[in-house]
């Protein structure tokens, strides 16, 4: 409770910061102050007076050299977090040219891993973790990884309330997806009402939003989409797998094509006795229907046998 208490009182608030153009102008007349200093210094080597100016000169030099420090420019959905003497300062989240307290220091803890500057980055970006093995509701072991769009909204929970925001919420998408594949089959059962990763996507990526969501909140992140971008089963059970589906398809297909001969077989008998072209007995119609299934369930065209004698 008392660390939970610690993290929830580092909350964002805005930095005390001036317009960079004003202190641009004092910088910049410290500077010319400065050169006088040196230069009237310089012309009177004689006088008592031109070690005063000399020192002036750079007493001025150095303090427009630590007031220019202090300017920080910004792009739209960029920040800046800042921190003086080890305590919070605020942030800079306007975009613009700006003078805030140069003895203040930037911090950035995901700069070594996004490759950036200490800038805080408050686009919409992109995490694709790698695949990983986990077990579906059935137990079968699939291979699955995740696609997550997301932004920071919290700026000071990102840099103080976790070590390092981008590894923090990678380990959380991992956690995630593991969470939410026990809950699923990888496919749907032979009754066909029953939620899978395969099928049930829509409804699969909300909860995985939300799961990963609730560990972001911490870290001042705002998950905008979770999606499985990756899914298949493990390279040891993929080709039983393939066996079982092409099975399964098999077996459709043959219901489906002797239900349809059944029909046609019907078909032909009843147009035969309505029109009373042939009149055929049990046997004959028994004969009929063997000869029609066989050419209408048969995986290869029939070859006709013609026979110019009598059945008896």
């Amino acid at each position: 409770m008392e660390n939970e208490k610690i993290l929830k009182e580092v909350e964002e608030r805005s930095a005390r910061e001036k317009s960079g153009w004003g202190m641009l102008a004092v910088v910049i007349a410290c500077f010319i102050a400065a050169i006088a200093g040196f230069v009237v210094g310089a012309i009177g080597v004689a006088s008592e007076m031109s070690g005063i100016f000399v020192a002036i000169g750079i007493v001025l030099f150095l303090v427009a050299c630590v007031l220019a420090c202090g300017f920080k420019t910004l792009q739209p959905n960029e920040s800046y977090v800042f921190t003086l003497f080890g305590k919070y300062y605020g942030s800079l989240k306007r975009d613009g040219f700006f003078w805030v307290n140069p003895f203040c220091s930037t911090v950035n803890p995901a700069r070594a891993m996004m490759g950036t500057s200490r800038k805080l980055s408050l686009k919409a970006m992109t995490l694709n973790n790698e695949k990983q093995k986990v077990n579906d509701e059935e137990g079968n072991p699939i291979e699955i990884s995740v696609v997550v769009i997301w932004r920071i909204v919290n700026t000071a929970r990102a840099v103080f309330n976790v070590d390092n925001y981008m590894a923090y919420l990678s380990t959380q998408c991992d956690a995630a997806i593991r969470q939410v594949a026990r809950q699923y089959p990888y496919d749907v059962s032979s009754n066909g009402d029953e939620k899978s990763l395969r099928g049930s996507a829509q409804e699969v990526a909300d909860i995985l939003r939300g799961e990963i969501q609730e560990r972001a909140d911490m870290a001042g992140i705002e998950i905008l989409e979770a999606r499985i971008s990756h899914l298949a089963y493990a390279p040891e059970i993929a080709a039983a797998m393939l066996q079982r589906q092409q099975a399964s398809a098999i077996i459709a297909a043959r219901q489906k094509i002797v239900e349809g001969a059944v029909s046609m077989v019907k078909m032909a008998l009843d147009k035969l006795s309505d029109e009373q072209i042939v009149d055929l007995d049990d046997e004959r119609k028994a004969q009929m229907v063997s000869n029609l299934l066989v050419v209408l369930c048969g995986n290869k065209d029939a070859q006709p046998i013609v026979n110019s004698g009598s059945i008896y």
